[in-house]
């Protein structure tokens, strides 16, 4: 018998500021219940991202990432614009990826096409 990931929990300052940019950038729909100390973001197909609401302020680089890539039919590189509109930083660019932060400061990667 083997365990089953149900969430990605990330600590937050702002819970469901933060699952609503994560909403936008996965089309996923937000939980009805997300408040400010807790939210959730539901994958239809799998894990779902869960945001805590914790008193310390982030510090220093991120243990996990999250490692996204362009849906059907889209280009890493209009995902990044299209995060960046979303509230979204580019961190670093190398090739096969780019590295954003959320409005938050937690590091992902847009990986290439």
């Amino acid at each position: 018998m083997a365990v089953q990931l149900q969430n990605v929990v990330i600590d937050s300052a702002d819970a469901g500021k933060l699952a609503s940019f994560w909403a936008e950038a996965t089309g996923w729909e937000r939980a009805e219940w997300s408040t400010a100390e807790e939210a959730m973001v539901r994958n239809p197909a799998g894990v779902n991202l869960y945001f805590m609401r914790v008193p310390e302020e982030r510090a220093g680089k991120n243990r996990v990432h999250l490692d996204v890539g362009a849906g059907p039919g889209g280009t890493a590189g209009e995902e990044i614009a299209r995060l960046t509109a979303l509230g979204a930083r580019v961190l670093e660019r190398h090739e096969g990826n780019t590295v954003l932060a959320d409005p938050e400061g937690n590091e992902f990667c847009v990986t290439a096409d």
